[in-house]
């Protein structure tokens, strides 16, 4: 009932009662998004700007996206506290997604900030939209400006560090997150980064130095070449990463360094049990393929790393290296087929879906295939073959039955064309072309039709008439 009151005191103008009211209904639904704007409304005009603004706030708690409450917000500061009205202003711009904006609003709000912390919290807001509007360098410039401050978050050092490794710049990189750690930050995130970051940059004794990660610390005494002690400690944690992916991609790295490469291989395949879809095992199984001199294998499995890392067009030159080794490999001919006719590429699609046939004469798909393109290049006495052998594999089908019978007819093959719209018929109660086929078999019947060879056939035979 508060509500309804509140209501209609505010419709009688009767703000007080009204504010009141609300007030007591805010107590029982305090995530009631409406009726925090009717409390911020009815305080502005009771003049409570510094109410208003607190359910205002509350607003954008439960929702970010607000426009109504920053609008209110920036009424609320414009003369009061500037640094507070830029802010909800670059707020305002951001969720309207309108970044430079919102960078110069930021901008105008730091020469009002009261403390370290309001500029730092700005800094990184004015950092953090540059990576996206005006490119890294200026955003770098404005992350270092931050690490003046003792208020800097962890976050920011890792977000530069980041930046410097996309510009190619690892040694400051890792100087940043050397700051970082002196400054205090030794969790998992900063310390772990920059351990995976000196063994990219081979150095793998600070790299083992500065992780805490067990399975991290072990790939670091692979490349140090502590083999045996490596394996020590794998086989000393066994019952707590016997789940771990990772686990048995560093047994296959240590066996891939013992030059076992069976075994190496083996371990890749637990590997690929606990960590599905990665890239990973295709490219450490072309690793261990190459050193076995598997020249097949090793670009089939090249072609599966940068097919599933979206690098399409590597993927394909090498699944091409690995046929012109094997052209006898299905699975590689089919993947081969596919590719080519995402690409675009139809007419070598056609020819490895035709060699498919040959490996597999019962594939249905290439099988398909071809029948589709002979169709489409007039080449009808081959596509009948394709979708004659459709039917010797599914004599229900009844997209194949139909089209056996239009090819027949194609072909002037009366007879066929016939007794394959009559299979249709057989099979096609209650379809839509149920009616219309029946009027073609008649009009068939009565025609004269004597059998002819498809326009490919003619071709050929014109150009082989003077032979």
């Amino acid at each position: 009932m508060s509500i309804q009151l509140a209501e209609q005191f505010e419709e009688n103008e009767q703000y007080e009662e009204a504010y009141e009211e609300y007030k007591k209904s805010y107590e029982k639904s305090p995530k009631d998004l409406s009726l925090l704007e009717r409390l911020g409304h009815v305080a502005m005009v009771l003049k409570k700007p510094e109410e208003a603004a607190e359910y205002y706030s509350k607003v954008l708690e439960l929702d970010a996206t607000n426009p109504t409450a920053y609008e209110q917000l920036m009424d609320i500061y414009f003369s009061t506290d500037k640094y507070k009205y830029y802010i909800y202003r670059g707020n305002r711009h951001s969720i309207e997604h309108q970044l430079e904006h919102a960078v110069n609003d930021y901008k105008k709000a730091l020469p009002f900030a009261e403390n370290d912390k309001q500029i730092v919290m700005t800094r990184f807001t004015i950092a953090t939209l540059l990576e996206q509007v005006a490119g890294p360098m200026k955003a770098i410039d404005e992350y270092l400006k931050l690490l003046e401050y003792d208020e800097t978050p962890e976050e920011a050092y890792i977000r530069l560090a980041n930046l410097y490794i996309k510009e190619n710049a690892p040694s400051s990189a890792a100087d940043i997150l050397e700051r970082g750690i002196k400054k205090g930050f030794k969790g998992n995130n900063i310390q772990e980064m920059l351990a995976q970051l000196y063994l990219k940059n081979g150095q793998p004794e600070k790299a083992k130095e500065t992780t805490e990660n067990e399975l991290f610390k072990i790939k670091c005494m692979f490349e140090l070449n502590e083999l045996e002690e490596g394996l020590a400690e794998l086989n000393r944690i066994k019952e707590k990463y016997k789940t771990n992916a990772e686990y048995y991609a560093l047994f296959a790295q240590y066996y891939f360094l013992k030059e076992d490469y069976t075994r190496a291989l083996e371990c890749v395949n637990e590997y690929d049990k606990y960590q599905k879809n990665s890239p990973l095992p295709f490219q450490m199984r072309a690793l261990i393929y190459e050193n076995q001199n598997d020249d097949f294998n090793a670009h089939l499995n090249w072609g599966k790393y940068n097919l599933l890392r979206g690098n399409k067009d590597i993927a394909i030159n090498e699944f091409l290296n690995a046929y012109r080794i094997n052209d006898k490999n299905a699975d590689l001919t089919a993947t081969l087929a596919v590719l080519m006719e995402e690409t675009g590429d139809k007419t070598h699609a056609m020819e490895f879906y035709e060699n498919l046939m040959k490996i597999e004469p019962d594939n249905k798909a290439a099988l398909s295939k071809v029948a589709e393109y002979r169709e489409n290049i007039g080449d009808y006495r081959t596509q009948v073959d394709c979708l004659e052998k459709l039917y010797e594999l599914d004599n229900k089908n009844t997209i194949v039955i139909k089209k056996l019978a239009e090819t027949y007819e194609k072909l002037r093959n009366k007879p066929a064309a016939l007794e394959f719209y009559n299979k249709y018929i057989e099979r096609a109660r209650g379809l839509d072309d149920y009616e219309k086929v029946k009027a073609k078999i008649a009009k068939l019947e009565n025609s004269n039709m004597t059998e002819d060879a498809g326009w490919m056939e003619k071709i050929i035979k014109f150009f082989n008439k003077d032979k």
